[in-house]
């Protein structure tokens, strides 16, 4: 793994931004055979997800929450120095994301700006690159926008993959300031690369009139060379092996134990699994917030999006919070952070 410390960093302030469609898991009759879906349901702990009109995509919900988060902080657009946008769904394969958002917010035209293409694993990641800017001179304020529209890429045919995704949009500064230490772990293993892919559209395997065809495989999911697809059991089976060992090993790095800890905001996976964790780590079930049975799996919006969520008004003790995210590369990271001073904005639902 590779252990980072930085201080003198922190969180300013968060903001998230969520589409206003609704779509319930309670009428995938269609793909669940009726008697399997109320236990599919319970299972991975997702009533409802939130879907992106056609029109609207993952760059247009962080837009939409780094508007709110400079409206509600006051926040100076000069301040800022640099841009990250974190997604899987960017709008274009050329040019970057970052430079167009930095366009419609407003932003100096000196501001750093680029993306990074990392899936759940990517606001630890994200935040990793925001904390190392701002210990340099001349980097005093970084804006990360994260956010996915899942629901592009998912087939309406999967049965694994169907129930899970949502969408949402991200907004978080981070900044220079008396902030103590905090300590991040992260790591990955492209020897799973297949495990959670789009297996067409770059340039390994180029678009091509064959792969908008349909294919099933032996559980029954239909889906075309372009959407999302996972193996399920392989997903498990990575999270169990890696999540509970990455957060003891941060535990060990920041010199902490697990009873200190006043938050674990793990990526909102599948409840079954993060429970195990949890419990894996005996955690205490109300240290563990969760927004997934409103939301789904938003993928590396999942974290910044349960922060907006579930800590805007509850949760007032956050000293010391770790933030948790594995996902496709196979990538996972997490971090040891204080959240005490950091501003949360009131979700939004995208207009």
């Amino acid at each position: 793994m590779a252990d980072l410390r930085f201080k003198g960093v922190g969180i300013h302030s968060i903001a998230a931004c969520v589409p206003s469609r609704v779509e319930k898991n309670e009428s995938l009759e269609y793909l669940i055979p009726k008697e399997d879906l109320e236990k599919t349901i319970n299972n991975i702990g997702i009533r409802e997800r939130r879907i992106a009109d056609k029109d609207v995509c993952a760059s247009d919900l962080c837009l939409s929450a780094a508007e709110q988060l400079i409206e509600d902080n006051s926040i100076e657009k000069e301040s800022i120095q640099a841009l990250i946008f974190v997604s899987q769904t960017s709008d274009y394969h050329q040019p970057a994301t970052a430079p167009i958002l930095q366009h419609r917010l407003g932003l100096s035209k000196s501001t750093l700006c680029f993306d990074v293409n990392l899936a759940c694993s990517g606001y630890v990641y994200g935040l990793s690159i925001a904390y190392s800017f701002c210990t340099q001179m001349g980097c005093d304020r970084v804006l990360l926008l994260v956010g996915e529209t899942m629901s592009k890429i998912t087939s309406e045919y999967d049965r694994e993959s169907k129930p899970l995704f949502g969408d949402a949009g991200t907004a978080t500064l981070i900044e220079k300031g008396e902030y103590g230490e905090s300590f991040f772990s992260l790591n990955s293993d492209g020897s799973g690369a297949d495990v959670m892919m789009i297996p067409v559209g770059g340039f390994r395997n180029p678009a091509s009139i064959e792969a908008f065809e349909m294919d099933e495989d032996d559980k029954g999911n239909r889906r075309n060379g372009f959407q999302f697809r996972m193996d399920g059991m392989d997903v498990f089976n990575f999270g169990m092996r890696v999540e509970p060992k990455d957060i003891k090993g941060l535990l060990t790095f920041s010199g902490e134990d697990i009873e200190s800890i006043d938050l674990l905001i793990f990526h909102q996976a599948n409840k079954f699994m993060t429970d195990f964790f949890a419990k894996r780590l005996k955690v205490a079930v109300e240290k563990v917030p969760y927004s997934l049975d409103r939301f789904g799996n938003t993928s590396s919006a999942s974290i910044p999006l349960t922060i907006v969520s579930e800590l805007y008004d509850k949760f007032p003790v956050r000293e010391k919070v770790i933030l948790s995210g594995f996902g496709a590369g196979l990538s996972w990271g997490s971090v040891l952070l204080d959240l005490s001073r950091c501003k949360i904005s009131k979700l939004t639902e995208y207009q």
